[in-house]
């Protein structure tokens, strides 16, 4: 009957008065269900809410969801990509998913500090931070981050479709040259290419920091050859790169800080690769 007064209080037939909850208890009471007011108030907000109950059913699924996938997605960004709420047949609040002590361990890291060369001449900002493009095959996002091993450093490059922040490329190594990122964007080109869009790649723009890798006459050969345009942000600009700055972060918060200590590059290249 708490439940009843709960879900029926304030309720309004069309013209007519506004229920509350001393008329519900009296009518109750004529019925033969002793109930007072005083019992309503006392246990009412003891009783799980309809949306509590929601929630309950619903968090066992985002945990599974969590677990699924490396106890690695956090919060509504991510957690969309699976869609949790599919299972129990309503929306998901942000609330629910966002409580932190359901995902311990998953704050995002800090970035790390980005070393440039001055004196490379840089191609023209062509993404003008139009980062969400409607359709793939329009962007790409090239970045690579530093990780710490136990037998030194490790750089970890990406090349990413914004459009699904569908990882085309990516490469593994000890050295930070031209090498890495253009290994990244031969597997990208080599992805469209298998998928069947290699005609789609002269509309590619490449966007990436102006890092001299990125600004090398063999990246800049590369892509000319292939059809992509190189695109680099504009110097002292925080905004120049994010969809490519979001990856690693992602990265990093879902892998490197939450699995380490490595080894060597090859450790985390298997981890990375998995």
């Amino acid at each position: 009957m708490i439940d009843f007064n709960r879900e029926h209080h304030g309720h309004r037939e069309p013209g007519g008065l506004r229920w509350g909850v001393e008329p519900i208890c009296r009518m109750l009471t004529e019925h033969g269900v002793q109930i007072t007011p005083s019992t309503y108030y006392e246990w009412k907000d003891k009783l799980p809410s309809p949306r509590e109950q929601h929630d309950q059913v619903l968090i066992v699924e985002i945990q599974q969801v969590w677990d699924e996938n490396f106890q690695a997605y956090r919060g509504q960004e991510d957690l969309a990509d699976v869609e949790p709420g599919k299972h129990t047949g309503g929306p998901v609040h942000r609330g629910t998913v966002d409580a932190p002590d359901r995902y311990p361990g998953c704050a995002p890291g800090s970035g790390e500090a980005h070393h440039y060369r001055r004196g490379c001449p840089l191609p023209g900002d062509l993404a003008q931070r139009q980062y969400a493009p409607d359709v793939p095959n329009i962007l790409w996002a090239a970045n690579f981050t530093y990780v710490s091993t136990r037998s030194g450093w490790a750089y970890v490059a990406f090349v990413t479709d914004p459009y699904a922040r569908r990882i085309l490329g990516w490469r593994v190594t000890t050295s930070m040259t031209t090498t890495l990122v253009l290994d990244t964007v031969e597997q990208a080109i080599w992805q469209r290419e298998r998928d069947s869009h290699a005609d789609e790649l002269v509309s590619v723009i490449t966007h990436s920091d102006h890092r001299c890798q990125y600004t090398s006459v063999h990246y800049g050969e590369r892509l000319a050859q292939s059809g992509p345009t190189p695109s680099a942000g504009t110097v002292a600009d925080s905004y120049n790169n994010t969809q490519a700055e979001t990856i690693n972060r992602l990265y990093k918060t879902e892998l490197v800080k939450r699995h380490g200590p490595w080894h060597n590059a090859d450790h985390l290249e298997l981890a990375t690769a998995e």
